[in-house]
This record gives structure tokens, sequence and C-alpha cells, in this order.
């Protein structure tokens, strides 16, 4: 009887199960198609099958509780974005402007609460979920548009930051808003004192433990060990913290901090994103199924009134709080637009809201409703931010014309100049080798206290971002003589390239990057030399190295001719090693070399490379060693024997596929 009810109840499950995993896959299908954020994909499919429309999923609890871990992997990954040089880096911007926003948020929406005839519990409770900014969102569209660095990006960041910092002594405090005055002193005071405790213990321990245990783990060279211990750890820590009658998330977030101190920070951050990406989903379905559609239509007055209110309190908040700190008033409207709608982390504070009845039904599905809207209007309202602020600011209008005047007027008169793009390290070193030459140059750039004091050394440098068209048509590419990319961000480059297209085609570009992985890239998109530093360092290293031994200069000059135009194909790849496990993350997909011999019986002796067929598994054949005698790129008709020992140059995955077929077929 028992097996037979468990086979009855996985029976029931799994059709939910399936019904779930179908909706989702539909939603994003469709969500990013529309390039609207997933999250809001997830919300609709859980508000059309939740108990206020279709009810579908009846009694079904295990979303519900697989949803509670998708909390603790977004912790997790906020954890392994919280650093210590980082936070001191930008500290005015997140203990300043962050902490200000959030306090002044959450006593703004407290007054209104109590206005409303709600107590000062539920204010402070409505406060930080509507204070919350969506930073899986907005981080993606600072990538995307290029202003990560920018001046209202910095800020933007910052708040972010302090954001997500924020939401866990939030988790704590909320769940004991439901208990009497007493009794919540009491909870929260020992709250704290095991939170200090806690993180004391494990910060002071783990930071000693962290990186040698992952070193460990890691000389396994196993993907699924270590993503076990990622697993391990992550949920280990949140048990504790819970066990210590704190959250599971905090634990979470204490692990995410520890692994951020290590180098397996990147790596242990891509294992955990489907995780977290596929539980998250899990979770907003379940906050979607708390949104009674039937009860917000009928109130949707109200919910448009939240809506109206939310975006325009956090708007005028966070201008005059950027404008406090600063910022142009062109930068503080768009800090402004760009953080005035909600975020993921409202959904998870008003989550534990409701079963508290901290909020009156009604109130709360207007706050839940008016957070999905307004993360539906969160990319609009950044689309046409720059345009909000170039119609309302008239300092940016003035700004903005200045910059372009400024740079026409200097670049008016010359022609078959040279048009460098970033005035860092690189652009200044060009620079003066083009002075030294008595070549003609500008050089753009966007670091305001860089271009002061060198335009007041009197260096040519100019104010202006080269990813826009005006700039590049300001500065006279049309009539350049060639154009120089010296930063080394790829996206970046490529659209400085696709403006090229369109302004100057013809003009010869020559564009950094940090190695051979963006060579291909850049050079489709229009580069005519693209130049990675690392190998060409190397290069360089060889010819003092060469002149010391005695080989002749012209010599070196026509073997370094070689290798560039060879495209650096002799130099791709390295041998890793215990020091590159310590330095690197492991697991990327960056080409490494890799060596194997052939003994008797392998499936490669008696068959030739082209039989192999290696490209198919994205690898190549760099050399052959037989009897001492090493042959470098061997020819498709050679036939392998047994004691050769093949060079194979490829990412770890297609080199672990090509060593099983050289060795077992």
């Amino acid at each position: 009887m028992p097996n037979e009810n468990h086979a009855q109840e996985s029976m029931e499950t799994l059709p939910t199960i399936l019904m779930l995993l179908g909706a989702s896959v539909c939603s994003v299908i469709v969500f990013r198609a529309v390039n609207l954020p997933p999250v809001l994909g997830y919300l609709l499919v859980g508000t059309l099958i939740g108990p206020h429309a279709l009810n579908l999923v009846d009694g079904f609890v295990g979303a519900q509780h697989l949803a509670e871990f998708g909390v603790v992997f977004l912790m997790f990954s906020i954890g392994l974005e919280f650093s210590l040089p980082k936070l001191h880096a930008m500290k005015r911007i997140v203990f300043g402007l962050g902490l200000l926003q959030v306090l002044l948020s959450l006593l703004l929406v407290c007054a209104i609460a109590v206005a409303l005839g709600l107590s000062w519990q539920s204010g402070i409770a409505l406060g930080g979920a509507l204070a919350m900014s969506s930073t899986a969102v907005l981080t993606k569209l600072l990538s995307e548009r290029l202003e990560l660095d920018s001046p209202h990006g910095r800020e933007v960041m910052g708040v972010l930051l302090f954001q997500d910092l924020a939401v866990v002594p939030l988790l704590i405090l909320i769940p004991s808003f439901s208990e009497s005055p007493e009794q919540m002193a009491t909870r929260l005071g020992l709250a704290a004192l095991k939170a200090v405790l806690v993180l004391s213990v494990v910060l002071f321990l783990g930071q000693r433990l962290m990186n040698q245990w992952f070193f460990i783990v890691a000389r396994g060279k196993s993907a699924e060990l270590f993503m076990l211990n990622v697993l391990l750890v992550t949920l280990g820590l949140a048990y504790l913290t819970e066990l210590a009658g704190l959250s599971l998330a905090l634990g979470a977030f204490v692990a995410g901090i520890l692994i951020s101190e290590t180098q397996y920070r990147h790596h242990v951050e891509e294992d955990i994103k489907p995780f977290r990406d596929v539980l998250m989903g899990l979770f907003f379905i379940t906050i979607g199924m708390l949104l009674d559609a039937p009860l917000v239509l009928a109130n949707a007055p109200l919910v448009l009134g939240v809506l109206a209110a939310l975006l325009t309190l956090k708007f005028a908040l966070m201008v005059g709080l950027s404008r406090l700190f600063g910022a142009t008033p062109g930068n503080a409207l768009r800090t402004g637009l760009w953080l005035c709608a909600g975020g993921e982390f409202g959904f998870v504070l008003l989550s534990l809201m409701g079963p508290l009845g901290l909020v009156p039904p009604l109130a709360l599905q207007a706050v839940l409703a008016a957070l999905v809207l307004s993360m539906l209007l969160a990319p609009v309202i950044v689309h046409y931010s720059n345009r909000i602020v170039l119609r309302f600011a008239a300092s940016e209008w003035l700004m903005r014309s200045m910059q372009l005047t400024r740079l026409a007027a200097q670049t008016i008169n010359t022609e078959k100049h040279v048009v460098i793009c970033g005035y860092g390290r690189s652009g200044q070193h060009l620079a003066r080798f083009m002075e030294q030459e008595a070549v003609t140059y500008v050089a753009l750039d966007l670091d305001p206290e860089r271009i002061r004091e060198a335009a007041a050394a009197g260096e040519n440098v100019i104010f202006g971002d080269a990813t826009r068209r005006e700039t590049l048509l300001a500065a006279g590419v049309s009539r350049a003589s060639v154009l120089i990319i010296a930063f080394a961000d790829t996206r970046a480059a490529a659209r400085v390239l696709e403006h090229l297209r369109g302004l100057a085609p013809e003009l010869p570009v020559v564009a950094r990057t940090l190695d051979e992985r963006d060579i291909r890239p850049l050079q489709q998109a229009g580069a005519a030399e693209v130049v990675p530093e690392t190998l060409e360092a190397s290069m360089v290293l060889a010819a003092h190295a060469l002149r010391h031994v005695g080989v002749p200069t012209i010599q070196v000059v026509e073997r370094f001719q070689q290798t560039r135009r060879a495209g650096y194909r002799t130099l791709r790849g390295f041998f890793p090693g215990k020091s590159d496990l310590e330095e690197e993350t492991i697991g990327g997909e960056e080409a490494r070399l890799h060596s194997i011999l052939l003994v008797a019986g392998a499936h490669a002796v008696g068959r030739t490379l082209a039989e192999l067929a290696m490209q198919q598994l994205g690898v190549e054949v760099t050399a052959v060693r037989r009897r001492n005698i090493r042959a470098l790129e061997p020819s498709a008709e050679t036939r392998f024997r047994t004691g050769d020992v093949v060079v194979l140059l490829g990412p770890p995955a297609a080199l672990a596929a090509a060593e099983q077929r050289l060795l077992q077929g």
C-alpha cells in the first residue's frame, strides 16, 4: 500500500511539474523575443495557474519549497558580487547615496502608510519592498548600453549594491513585526548577537580555509566534484545560519562573500547560474500565484495610483539625492529614471508579508501589481532616458553641443590625422609616439579628471564617447588616416567599428585586445589590425632574448612579421599547470594545449589525421612528436603510430572529447 500511494502521488505531481516547465519555457521564449525580463514571464505564469485564476496547482507545495532555494541561490550570487575593495572604492556612493536612498524610502513610505491608517511596521515592510530596484535587469541594461563606467552608471551600481546588502537585515526584521514589541526587541537583539558571532567565526576561519579547500577540490580536475563542492558550501552555511535561528538566505550570502575572495569566484558564478535561474523562476511563479488578477482589475485605479506614486517618488528622491552628491542635472535625471522602478527583491520581501498579515490583502495586491508593472516599464524608461534628459535638462543640451563643437573645432582643419579612442595608459603611450613623429592626433576619453590634467599639460585629448556616431563624426573620421581603439573592451570596439562602416568604411582601424580570443570577432567587424597584448608582450621579450643570443635583428623582425601574418597561429594556447589554477578561473573557454601519448591499442594508431576529423570537435593538432623529432602542423595524411605524442589545441571540453577519440574511438 505505501508503494501504491507513493506511485499515485508521483503520478499526480508529475503533470503539475510538466505544466510548470512547459508554461515557463513558453513564457520565457515570448518575453525574451520582445526583449523583456524573463522574471515577468514567470510572474505571468504564476498568475494564470494560481488559485485566483485557473487554479491548476491546488495543493502542490513542491514548487514553494524549491522556490525557497531560489532565494538562497540569489543571495549567494549577491554575496559573490560583494567585494571589499569594490566597496571601498565606491564607499561614497554605496554608503552615502545608497544608504540615504533606502532610509529615506523607508521613512517616506512609512509616513504615507501611517497617514492611511496602517501600522508603522507595515510601513517599514512596504518601504523596504518599494525601495528596491532590479539588480538583474539594470545591470544587464548598463552592460548592453556600455554605460557601466559612466557617471550615472556608477551611481546606479552603487545604489543597487547597497540595496542588495539592505535585504539581509530586512529578511530578519520583517518576520519579527508580527510579534509584540517586547518579543520583537528580544528577537532582534538575539538575532543581532547570533549574526555577529556566526559571521565573526565564519568570516575569520572561512577566509583562511576557503581558498585552500577550493584549491584541493580544483586539483581533482572534475567539473562534477567542483559543482558538488559549491552546493555543499552554499547549502551547508545556509543550514548553519538557520540552526543559529537566522535565515537560510543569510548563510548563502556569507558563502558567496567567502568564495568571492578566492580566485574561483567567476567559475563558481557560472556553475551556480543555472540552478539560481531555474529556482528563481519557480520563486517568481509562486509570487505570481499570490497575485489576485480579478481583484487587481477591479481596483485598477488604485493599482495605477500606486504605480504612479512609486515611479514619481523614487524618481524625485533619487534626483534630489544625486544632485546632493554633486551630479550634474542631466546625470541626476538619468540616475532617477534608471532606479525609479521596482525590483525582484521587492517580491522577496512581499512574500514574507502575506503569511504574517502585516498588510491588508487589497494593499498587498496593489503593491504587488504595481511592482510587476514597474518592472515591465523599466526597460522602456531606460530606452528613452537620454531623450527625456535632453528634453528637460537644458544644461545637458549645452554640454553635449559644447563637447561636439569643441571636438569639431579642433579637427575641422585637420586631415590625415590619427583618432585615438581611449586615453588610458595605452592611449597616452600611443600619443607620445605620434608626437615624436610629428603626426597630428585627436584622443577621445570619458574620464573628466584625466582629461583635465592631460589638457592642462597641452595634450590633444577631449571628452567624448567614441561609441557614439556623432562623436566620431565630430572627430573627423572621414578625413582621418587611421583610427586606433586603445581600450580592451571588445563590445565597445565592435560598436565603434559598426559606426565606422557607415561613416568611413575605408578608414583603417587598429584595435587592441587582451589575448587571441577577440582577434577574429574584431577582424570580422572591420578592424584592419588587431593587436593582442599578451602575445605581443611575449614577442617583445623574445626579441630582446634573441638579440642577446646573437640572432640577427633582421631575422627576428622577419620571424615576427611571419607570426603576425599567420594570425599568431604558432603562439596560440598554453599548457596549464597548478599556478594557472591559482591565477585563473578553471574550466574557462580559453584555448589551451594538451599532449596525449598514443599507447599500443589506441584508436588513433594506424589512422590518418584526416580520418580522425578532429576539426569536428573544435580541436587542432598543432604538432606530433615521434622519436624525439617534433613536427609542427602535421598534414592531413599524417598516419599515427604507437609512441607518438599528439599536441592538441582547443578549449577544455573539446580537448576531453578529442582525447577520448584518439584513445578509445
